[in-house]
Formats: structure tokens, sequence, C-alpha cells
């Protein structure tokens, strides 16, 4: 006597597992279980991959220079986990602890004397440009 499915799974669970391995039994087809190993299609040249809202797209914001950018970006990456609000000194003693860049440190050790709330003053100070938002 011949058995059909398993004894460990339901008929309907059975049917399911032999749709999802259909592909790779009846050679080369990829299955809807392995989907992820898919590589994504690359857009045509001039084509885009996502569109973006007006004002939204991706890129250097209003007020802000690439450059600024990228700096205020390192300064975030090393200094956004700490205390905030924070004076120059807590700022390098943080610095110093994570073990931050020279060029970041050096920028720390170039503030003025103040209490600042976030990166964003502390990039205003190093004269790095405030992003300006359009409403």
């Amino acid at each position: 006597m011949e058995q059909r499915g398993s004894d460990k799974h339901g008929p309907r669970l059975d049917e399911q597992q032999k749709h999802e391995t259909e592909g790779m039994v009846r050679g080369g087809g990829t299955t809807h279980a392995e989907e992820w190993k898919e590589p994504e299609s690359m857009p045509a040249p001039g084509e885009e991959s996502a569109s973006y809202p007006p004002g939204h797209e991706p890129g250097t914001p209003e007020g802000i220079s690439q450059h600024g950018v990228d700096v205020r970006s390192d300064l975030a990456k090393w200094l956004s986990d700490a205390h905030w609000p924070a004076t120059k000194d807590d700022l390098a003693r943080h610095a110093e602890r994570v073990r931050a860049p020279d060029p970041v440190t050096d920028m720390v050790e170039s503030l003025p004397d103040r209490r600042y709330a976030n990166i964003a003053e502390v990039a205003e100070s190093l004269g790095l440009g405030v992003e300006r938002r359009r409403w």
C-alpha cells in the first residue's frame, strides 16, 4: 500500500510544500520559498528606481553644502550618543572616550565654550550651514 503525504503534516500542508518545491523537482526553476535569493533587476539608464515626492528628493538639502552634510554626518556618527545638552568639554571628553578620529576631535576642540542642545547646533557653530526646510 502506497502512502501519500507525510505522517507529520496534514494534506493541505503537504500540498503547499509540494507546490513550493515543484521548481526544484522539475529542474532549474526558482521556487517561491527561495524567491529572496533572486537578484533585483537594475533600472534602465535614465529610469529612476524610486520616485520621491517633490521636496523630498535625495541630495544636499537647501542651505548646506555637500561638504557640510558629510562633516555633519561624521560628527553625528561619533557624537550622537553623547549626553545632550552638552558643553564643549563634555563633547571633547565623549569624543576621547569613543576614540573619535582626529578631525572630529579637532572640530570639537575648536567649538566656542557654550552648551549645545544637539548636533545641529554644533554644526552651526562650526559654520557648516543650516538646513532650510521648505513647507
